[in-house]
């Protein structure tokens, strides 16, 4: 069988390959995104950035659409209800270089939502085509959608969300194979995903709960021309290789317990040099069960490291625990 792995165009954009990286708030920063390209994702999508807070230049979120040439190709997401403060982020992450501009409307988060944005906007699939046509003629790079199947489940809006945003000029939907009320639990709705895939030309990349060969091909069978991949791959950015060697038939190499580590503490130096040892080491700790599971103890290894406040201590831990 042929793997379906294979470069994607994205409008005028291709990208190497069709597996990709997920938008994870407070995860997919600039070192994560270029840990995640290293281990073969085609495009790396970044955290959603409020087009709001850019609109008022509100420096962290300025900070947010920082990209650098190791971060590429990458994905800009940014999250808003009207349409002017949506084409000033869109523009914004053009002008840094961001190759696609993703605009959110299936996160579940409450704090979003009263904002009127994320998953509310399926709510008014009109509405949320005016969103994507604005930025659409704001920039020149590529618009793409992520939404979700349906707010509650079995109640489908996965289909008109799609042609909604195809008939806007979205050059490609991302779609969570979940309902939002769902959140991250619970199995894919892959019947629900072709019905999607079904329903436009566009490109439909598939989200939500795909952690190996097995599941992605899944989602390929479903329709999709490309997968992203959230959680599964924080704890390992090479799952992108692994998936792909899967997909042709290979067995990947298994990631042990020590160059885990090893990749998490260069991950954490790298957070600690772009943001600070404070920020950097707060950002890190977020994601340490990921990171650190399966170890003896574990989870009074975490309890040790996230109360730690300097590199020094942390190589320290870390060296315990592989030698």
């Amino acid at each position: 069988m042929t793997s379906p792995v294979k470069p994607i165009s994205i409008g005028p954009f291709t990208a190497p390959n069709n597996i990709w990286l997920a938008p994870m708030a407070g995860v997919t920063d600039g070192p994560f995104r270029a840990l995640c390209l290293r281990g073969g994702a085609g495009v790396v999508c970044a955290e959603m950035v409020s087009a709001h807070a850019l609109h008022y230049a509100n420096p962290r979120s300025l900070r947010m659409l920082r990209i650098d040439e190791r971060e590429k190709p990458v994905s800009m997401q940014i999250f808003g209800s009207d349409e002017q403060t949506i084409c000033e982020a869109a523009r914004a992450a053009e002008a840094r270089g961001a190759d696609i501009i993703d605009i959110n409307a299936g996160c579940p988060v409450k704090k979003i939502n009263k904002a009127g944005a994320g998953c509310v906007l399926m709510k008014d699939p009109a509405h949320l085509g005016r969103l994507v046509e604005a930025a659409v003629k704001a920039v020149k790079v590529p618009v793409t959608l992520k939404s979700r199947i349906a707010l509650k489940r079995g109640v489908l809006l996965g289909p008109e969300i799609a042609r909604v945003a195809q008939e806007a000029g979205a050059a490609a939907v991302i779609m969570h194979a979940r309902a939002a009320e769902d959140v991250h639990s619970g199995e894919p709705n892959l019947d629900a995903l072709a019905q999607v895939c079904q329903a436009v030309k566009i490109p439909v990349i598939g989200n939500g709960g795909i952690h190996d060969g097995k599941t992605a091909q899944a989602f390929f069978d479903a329709g999709c021309a490309g997968i992203m991949i959230g959680r599964a791959a924080v704890g390992n950015p090479f799952i992108f290789t692994d998936i792909q060697q899967e997909l042709a038939g290979r067995q990947p190499a298994p990631l042990d317990k020590r160059r885990r580590v090893e990749i998490y503490l260069a991950l954490i130096e790298e957070n600690i040099a772009r943001y600070g040892e404070k920020i950097g080491l707060g950002r890190s700790k977020k994601t340490a069960g990921y990171w650190l599971r399966d170890f003896p103890n574990a989870a009074e290894v975490r309890g040790r490291f996230v109360r730690m406040e300097t590199l020094v201590d942390i190589r320290a831990l870390f060296k315990s625990l592989v030698f």
